[in-house]
């Protein structure tokens, strides 16, 4: 998925459709010149349901269509016949999809689940036919209810990247380069900070045909949690995501305050994020000969002690197996 197709923040305009007019007809046939009423009910008017499909990454469809309009219901005829009802408009969203009231900011609802579906507006009910009101004193009632106008909403949808695995470190910090090297993603590379900027999805293949889906997203600086950086923009995909995998690039000054600044950033921004599985790891080793891997695998160890950490490097594909080999236990290690 190339960054230009990856849109996560859309406005929508929606509408309902309009429930149909309820029929005033009286009952004519041949000898039966004054019979009483029959005027059917009209339809009512067509629901906008958002609904949950897997199989979607991204709200790129929306980029060109913005406005959903559902059909208005038919009204009301004699006989007492029904108008047909309007016809609903399904909107397919990507799972982990938020939906917001844009004029309030409210949350009207999240699509988390395969084929969720969501009424978002209701249709307009169908107005009543004549034969509804008809009485002992009013035997030929010549009124019948009009329908229900539908209701216009502009919604505004943000999707929260759903993903396993969620990398996480600092711009530069060779996420996307690892992204690279275990999946067949081909995300922006290049010696700059903030060369993503918007999240990369990527499927790591594993043993006996499984595998799970990885994440690199944008890189985030200290005072991201107060929006700094983008970082309101780039830290809410981070909350879908199963396990975090930090990433510390070799040429840090202090292994051990980067994963706290990490760490702090996501406490702020959202203090749940810290019970979610994660490990640490040490990219970009290539650049660094034996005896300073093995000052680096000691530093860490007095650091981050029994926590999950490892050594690795996506140039040189060190440690690639066995990184997939420790994410797939965490991916599937219960969270207490």
């Amino acid at each position: 998925m190339t960054e230009g197709n990856f849109v996560d923040y859309v406005k929508l305009s929606i509408h309902s459709g309009n429930g149909g007019k309820g029929s005033t007809h009286l009952h004519r046939e041949k000898y039966i010149t004054k019979g009483g009423p029959d005027g059917g009910d009209g339809g009512r008017g067509g629901h906008i349901i958002l609904r949950g499909n897997p199989n979607l990454w991204t709200l790129f469809t929306f980029k060109f269509k913005r406005s959903f309009s559902a059909g208005h219901g038919e009204h009301g005829s004699k006989n007492r016949s029904s108008g047909a009802q309007g016809e609903d408009i399904f909107i397919d969203v990507p799972l982990g999809t938020l939906v917001k009231n844009t004029e309030t900011g409210d949350v009207i609802t999240e699509i988390t689940e395969k084929d969720q579906e969501v009424i978002l507006l209701e249709g307009g009910l169908g107005g009543r036919g004549n034969w509804h009101f008809k009485s002992p004193t009013r035997q030929t009632p010549r009124y019948a209810q009009p329908g229900i106008k539908g209701r216009e909403m502009q919604i505004t949808l943000e999707m929260k990247v759903l993903a396993d695995v969620g990398l996480v470190g600092f711009p530069n910090a060779g996420k996307s380069t690892l992204l690279s090297a275990l999946t067949s993603a081909k995300p922006k590379i290049a010696d700059y900070e903030f060369t993503t900027l918007k999240p990369n999805l990527g499927i790591v293949k594993y043993r006996d045909y499984r595998s799970f889906v990885m994440a690199d997203i944008p890189g985030i600086i200290e005072g991201a949690a107060q929006g700094k950086g983008l970082g309101h923009y780039f830290l809410r995909h981070i909350e879908r995501n199963s396990v975090l995998l930090y990433l510390i690039p070799a040429d840090t000054k202090n292994l051990k305050k980067e994963f706290e600044i990490l760490r702090s950033e996501l406490q702020e921004f959202n203090p749940e994020l810290l019970d979610k599985n994660y490990m640490i790891v040490l990219s970009k080793s290539d650049l660094l000969d034996e005896e300073l891997k093995a000052e680096y695998a000691k530093e860490m160890k007095e650091s981050f002690g029994d926590l999950p950490h490892m050594m690795i490097s996506s140039v040189s594909q060190m440690g690639m197996i066995e990184l997939k080999d420790k994410l797939w236990a965490l991916i599937n290690e219960p969270i207490d």
